[in-house]
C-alpha cells in the first residue's frame, strides 16, 4: 500500500513534481538555472507541463492556476495519473511534490495514489508485476496531520472497495462477502452483525429470499455499525448497498459478452458501504453511521423464481415479478424497509441498478433521485464536485409509479424501458418513509478501460463522495 507523508524537505531530489502558477513566474529554487529558463519558454509556448529527465533525476513541472477550484483539482488528479505511469515505468519508489497551495498538493497526491492501484491477487508473478512506487512525499509545511491522515485513509478505503468489486464470484459469494465485511470491521473499528438464511426467513425478507431461490449459496443480511461515544447525530446516517455478488439475470437470462461476463461487479453498491464505513471509522469521525447490505447471487436453478411469480416483501407488500433481472430493487427494498426501524437522519442507497442509467448519462456520472431536503441535496452535490464524482438528478414523477401497476399484486417490479432508472427508483420509494437518496452507479462503478486515475475494473465510485459528505457533517 502506498504511503503519503508531509515533509519539510525532501529525502532526495531525484523524483520531483513541481506545481506552479505560470502567471508571474520568475524562478523556482527546486529547479536549475537551465530548467528555470526552459520553464519560462514553456509558459510562453502555452504548454501544460514540461518534463526533465537526465537519466537519474525526473522532474515534472505542472502549470496550474493558483485558485484550486474543483475543476483545477480534477486536472491535477489526472496529471497525477500521468506522473504515476512515468514513475513506475522508470521503477521509481518515491516522489516529492512541491506546491505552494495545500489543495494542489493533496489533489496531485490523490491522483498519483489512486492511479497506483493494482489488483494482482490471482497473478502468479505478483512481485514482478507490482508497481515500484510506494511513497509520496508532500513538501509543504502548511499541510496538517489530519489532512495527511484522511488522505491515507481514503486511499486505503478505495483500495478495499476496488478489491471487493474486482474479486470474482468464484472467490466472493454472499457468505464470503460477509466474512470480508467482518475483517474490514475488525480492522477499522465498526461492528458487523450477519443474519444467516434462517434469520432472514424468520424475518420474512421475501425480496432477498426470492432472488436467492435458484442459488446453492445461502443469502446474508449484513448490518454494519459505527457508533462512537462522541457522535454528534442523534439519528444515524444509514447507507444501503446492493450486494448481488453475481447476476446471471435469473430466468430472464442476461446476454453476453459485455454483460454477464462483468456481473461480478453487481455488488459494487455493497462495496461502497463497506469502504465508506472503513473510512469513517478509521478517521474516527464523531458521527453515527449504519450500513445495510442484503447479499446473494441471482442464479438459475430448479427452484429459481420466475417471471409471473408473486412474492411477498419484508414490508408485507406483494410484487408481481415481470423480470427476474430486475432483482436488485427487490433485495434493496427489504433493506430499505428495515431501515425504518433505525429512525434515520438520512438513508443513501448505492446500487448498480439499471442499464437505463448508463444509457441516459453513460459512465461519466451517477444517476441520483430522492426525497431529501434541498439543503441535503446541495450538500451532497457540493461533495460530488469536491471529489469529482458527478451526479445527475432525475425526477420522481408519479407517472413513473403508474408504470408499476399490477392486476394481480400490489405492484410489479418493472416499468417501461424508457426512463427505467426512474421507475426503478419509484419502486424503491414505496419502501421508504424517511429522507432518502438513491444513487444508481451502474455507469461509473466499473470501467472497461483505464480512465486516468480510475482503473480498469472496479473504480470505488461513491466512497470519496460519502466520506467528504459525512466528514463535513461531522465537522458541524
Amino acid at each position: 500500500m502506498i504511503k503519503i507523508k508531509a515533509l519539510s524537505k525532501p529525502t532526495d531530489k531525484n523524483n520531483i513534481v513541481l506545481i506552479i502558477d505560470s502567471k508571474g513566474f520568475k524562478k523556482s529554487d527546486v529547479l536549475s538555472t537551465d530548467q528555470n529558463t526552459a520553464v519560462k519558454q514553456a509558459i510562453k509556448d502555452e504548454k501544460k507541463n514540461i518534463f526533465f529527465n537526465d537519466g537519474t533525476t525526473h522532474t515534472l513541472v505542472i502549470f496550474s492556476e493558483s485558485n484550486v477550484t474543483w475543476k483545477v483539482a480534477e486536472t491535477l488528479r489526472k496529471n497525477g495519473a500521468k506522473v504515476c505511469a512515468i514513475l513506475n515505468e522508470n521503477k521509481k519508489e518515491s516522489v516529492n511534490i512541491f506546491a505552494e497551495d495545500v489543495k494542489a498538493s493533496l489533489a496531485m497526491a490523490e491522483g498519483i495514489a489512486l492511479s497506483n492501484y493494482q489488483f494482482l491477487k490471482h497473478k502468479a508473478d505478483k512481485k514482478k508485476l507490482s508497481n515500484s512506487l510506494s511513497e509520496i512525499n508532500l513538501i509543504n509545511s502548511k499541510i496538517s496531520k489530519k489532512e495527511i491522515a484522511d488522505l491515507n485513509i481514503i486511499i486505503h478505503a478505495m483500495h478495499i472497495t476496488r478489491d471487493l468489486v474486482n474479486e470474482p464470484f468464484s472467490h466472493l459469494n454472499a457468505v464470503q462477502l460477509s466474512d470480508e465485511f467482518k475483517k474490514i470491521g475488525k480492522d477499522a473499528g465498526f461492528t458487523v452483525d450477519v443474519w444467516n438464511e434462517a434469520k432472514i426467513e424468520a424475518q420474512k425478507m421475501g425480496g432477498l429470499l426470492s432472488v436467492n431461490k435458484g442459488s446453492k449459496v445461502p443469502p446474508t443480511f449484513n448490518i454494519m455499525e459505527y457508533k462512537p461515544k462522541n457522535a454528534i447525530n442523534k439519528k444515524p446516517y444509514v447507507l444501503v448497498g446492493k450486494g448481488v455478488v453475481y447476476d446471471t439475470g435469473g430466468l430472464s437470462l442476461k446476454p453476453t459478452p459485455m454483460s454477464m461476463d462483468y456481473m461480478k461487479c453487481d455488488m459494487a453498491g455493497s462495496a461502497v458501504v463497506a469502504g465508506t464505513l472503513y473510512a469513517v471509522a478509521k478517521a474516527e469521525l464523531p458521527i453515527h453511521v449504519i450500513g445495510l447490505v442484503p447479499a446473494t447471487d441471482n442464479w438459475i436453478g430448479e427452484n429459481s423464481y420466475a417471471p409471473g411469480d408473486v412474492i411477498t416483501m419484508y414490508s408485507g407488500a406483494t410484487v408481481e415479478v415481470l423480470n427476474t433481472d430486475a432483482e436488485g430493487r427487490l433485495i434493496l427494498a427489504d433493506a430499505l424497509h428495515y431501515a425504518k426501524k433505525l429512525n434515520p437522519e438520512l438513508v443513501c442507497d448505492f446500487a448498480t441498478l439499471t442499464g437505463a442509467a448508463v444509457r441516459a448519462i453513460g459512465p461519466y456520472a451517477t444517476a441520483v433521485l430522492g426525497n431529501a431536503s434541498d439543503e441535503i441535496k446541495q450538500d451532497i452535490f457540493d461533495s460530488s464536485y469536491a471529489v469529482f464524482e458527478r451526479l445527475v438528478e432525475f425526477p420522481l414523477w408519479d407517472e413513473y409509479a403508474d408504470e408499476l401497476k399490477s392486476e394481480v399484486a400490489d405492484f410489479t417490479n418493472l416499468g417501461k424501458g424508457e426512463g427505467g432508472q426512474i421507475s426503478a427508483a419509484k419502486f424503491l420509494e414505496k419502501f421508504v418513509d424517511y429522507p432518502w437518496m438513491h444513487f444508481d452507479i451502474a455507469g461509473p462503478a466499473f470501467n472497461h478501460a483505464t480512465d486516468a486515475y480510475k482503473p480498469k475494473g472496479g473504480t470505488g465510485v461513491g466512497v470519496r463522495l460519502m466520506f467528504d459528505f459525512l466528514s463535513k457533517k461531522a465537522s458541524k
